[in-house]
């Protein structure tokens, strides 16, 4: 099976009900698909895994409109979309519990479709695929994971790639204070996710690092190679946010949302208005 970077096969699975319960409800497909392939990579197998409520939609016609709208919007963008729907259970309490795990179906899936396939990109941050992911990975494949908030510490560190949605441009919108769409992620003034990669306690400073654009060269984490995606932002312990200290740094547990302020002390930008988006 061939593992050239361009013309790699890749399959994505994404378990819409845990990303959307985990901060993704504004979760943007088409970046999700761009990043699958950033290596010009193809993508054989777009599946998303959706529940639906069938009851529900029989009376609530804005819930079916919605839903509908949804998986045709998927869909235009290449997803398979599979519906598994609500299953109502009575609870020891005599109250009714909807489920609808599609964790099996989307397992099976992507084990069958390996053989097809040189890299998977699993979008979930539910332990129970850990194993899943070590399956795939005896098969051959190159599994990636990405995932927001709530994600499992054990699949983390199995996959051959963790990386946080909210640190990927354009998968989770910022939003300005006019409501709209930050538009210049990297530029001075924007409002960029990261995480600091080094930290002087004794001084009070450190320095965050980014994602500039989705890239290939997602391992080329140091800035001063013309070839890195990444940029770094200059920190004091001033701008940090409550509830992180200066001794919880350096941490890539702490996703922190922050405005690229240009000093032009010298050639990096300060990160200034810092909040803490997730903690890992």
């Amino acid at each position: 099976m061939s593992h050239s970077a361009a013309g790699s096969k890749v399959g994505v699975y994404v378990d819409v009900a845990n990303m959307y319960r985990n901060g993704g409800q504004r979760l943007q497909y088409d970046i999700l698909r761009e990043f699958a392939c950033r290596d010009h990579a193809d993508p054989v197998r777009l599946n998303a895994y959706v529940s639906y409520d069938l009851k529900r939609a029989k009376t609530d016609f804005e819930y079916r409109a919605r839903q509908e709208n949804f998986h045709s919007a998927l869909r235009d963008l290449g997803y398979k979309v599979i519906v598994k729907e609500v299953q109502w259970f009575m609870d020891d309490n005599r109250e009714w519990v909807g489920k609808a795990n599609a964790d099996l179906d989307l397992a099976v899936d992507a084990l069958l479709q390996s053989e097809n396939l040189d890299r998977v990109l699993l979008v979930s941050g539910d332990g129970d695929f850990t194993q899943v992911v070590r399956a795939l990975q005896n098969k051959g494949c190159r599994v990636e994971v990405v995932a927001l908030h709530n994600v499992s510490r054990r699949l983390r560190e199995e996959a051959d790639l963790f990386m946080s949605g909210f640190l990927i441009p354009g998968l989770i919108p910022l939003v300005g204070n006019d409501g709209d769409r930050e538009a210049s992620w990297g530029e001075a003034g924007s409002r960029v996710r990261g995480w600091c990669y080094w930290h002087h306690r004794q001084e009070s400073w450190g320095f965050l690092r980014f994602l500039k654009h989705i890239s290939p060269g997602l391992w080329v984490t140091d800035t001063r190679n013309p070839d890195s995606p990444y940029d770094t932002a200059f920190l004091h312990d001033s701008n940090l946010p409550d509830g992180i200290r200066g001794n919880d740094l350096p941490s890539r547990n702490h996703i922190l949302e922050f405005t690229l302020t240009d000093t032009r002390q010298d050639e990096r930008m300060e990160a200034r208005e810092v909040t803490l988006v997730s903690r890992l």
